[in-house]
């Protein structure tokens, strides 16, 4: 789906989350190490991703257009729906 397909708010959300991921990615570190960012920093950009996330679900659904954006092969299956496996199958193999 190309960028025209988005209201400017949109594009708006998308660039920002994007920033926000990149510094998030620029600025770890390793474990045991101390955070350049203050605790009260990084929640605020959690907070911030949520409330992004949010509002990307709603103006989704009021365009009619789901949020399944999961990336796929191009050879994988379609989902089906809910597949039933019996309790019996998952058992170890008595021999």
């Amino acid at each position: 789906m190309s960028d025209s397909n988005f209201s400017k708010e949109e594009n708006i959300l998308g660039a920002v989350k994007r920033v926000l991921t990149e510094v998030i990615k620029d600025t770890a570190t390793e474990p045991g190490m101390k955070h350049p960012l203050s605790e009260a920093t990084i929640n605020g950009m959690r907070d911030c991703l949520v409330l992004i996330s949010q509002r990307e679900q709603e103006l989704a659904a009021e365009a009619g257009r789901s949020m399944d954006k999961r990336p796929r092969f191009t050879d994988e299956p379609k989902p089906q729906g809910d597949v039933v496996v019996s309790i019996d199958s998952i058992g170890r193999k008595k021999e």
